[in-house]
């Protein structure tokens, strides 16, 4: 692993979207299942169009750039660790963005253990440079280790109360999830073609861990928001297991003083996908 090359990795990128791509988005997360379902059909629906805040995180997004020999990365065993994302406002439907990135930090667990890479993005408006949202990624690089060390890492997310959930909501990804998420600009194989996957220890591809997430987004817009995107001002979540498409997932929420925290649950397997959750809402 090159660090110098890492920590000069600081791309601009700029996108301009469209009401197109923001239906695309939501079709992705399982929005219009039931087209005659009302509360979806704004998400999907050119009419009165609203965006999915979790959009932000695909909107400008870098191409696969770990992928690239330069960087030294082992990025077949690559995988989303943890993922979190503030509103400064609400995203709008069309409009033209520009994203800065930069690497703060990783975190060298030693050799054969991994090492974790924190990155920011910082996503504003094109034409104003109105700030939209900022965005930070870890992730996990299992097949690095020992290797060094640099800048910082993140704080350590609280666990889960101890308790029986305050409110359940379940949901059925697509067998074919991933190749429609996929077209929002991930196009890792690792979630499209099954000989990357089995290279990386799976039996078949796997669901992206921010489709994943984005569910988790439209779960508590539906739960806790009136599926108003104003009303949620961010969310973290840790990945503790991949999702396969086509398994449901049942959300666990925890209403606590300092806010909502949640869990998600393959129910298939009786599996934590999504733990230490938090979400700020309005």
């Amino acid at each position: 692993m090159d660090l110098d090359a890492i920590c000069g990795w600081n791309p601009i990128v700029e996108q301009a979207y469209s009401q197109r791509d923001t239906m695309l988005y939501a079709l992705g997360l399982g929005y219009g299942e039931d087209p005659l379902d009302s509360r979806e059909l704004p998400f999907v629906y050119e009419h009165e169009l609203k965006a999915v805040p979790a959009m932000c995180m695909v909107l400008a997004q870098n191409k696969f750039w770990l992928s690239d020999p330069i960087y030294g990365v082992d990025a077949v065993r690559l995988l989303h660790a943890e993922q979190a994302f503030e509103m400064h406002r609400p995203l709008a439907d069309t409009g033209k963005v520009r994203a800065r990135f930069r690497v703060t930090g990783v975190e060298d667990k030693g050799p054969e253990r991994g090492a974790l890479l924190h990155q920011m993005k910082e996503l504003v408006d094109a034409e104003t440079e109105e700030p939209i949202a900022s965005i930070r990624y870890t992730l996990m690089l299992r097949g690095n280790g020992g290797e060094g060390s640099f800048g910082e890492g993140s704080a350590v997310a609280a666990p889960l109360p101890r308790r029986a959930a305050d409110l359940t909501m379940e949901i059925r990804t697509r067998p074919g999830a991933a190749l429609l998420y996929r077209l929002n600009g991930d196009y890792n194989p690792l979630h499209a073609d099954p000989e990357v996957a089995r290279k990386a220890g799976f039996d078949q591809p796997i669901l992206h861990g921010l489709c994943t997430m984005g569910i988790a987004c439209r779960a508590i817009l539906a739960t806790y928001c009136d599926n108003d995107p104003a009303r949620l001002r961010g969310m973290f979540n840790r990945f503790t297991s991949p999702v396969f498409p086509g398994e449901t997932l049942r959300f666990e929420f925890f209403e606590e003083p300092e806010g909502l925290n949640f869990r998600s649950i393959a129910m298939e397997r009786d599996q934590v996908v999504l733990d230490r959750g938090r979400a700020t809402l309005a």
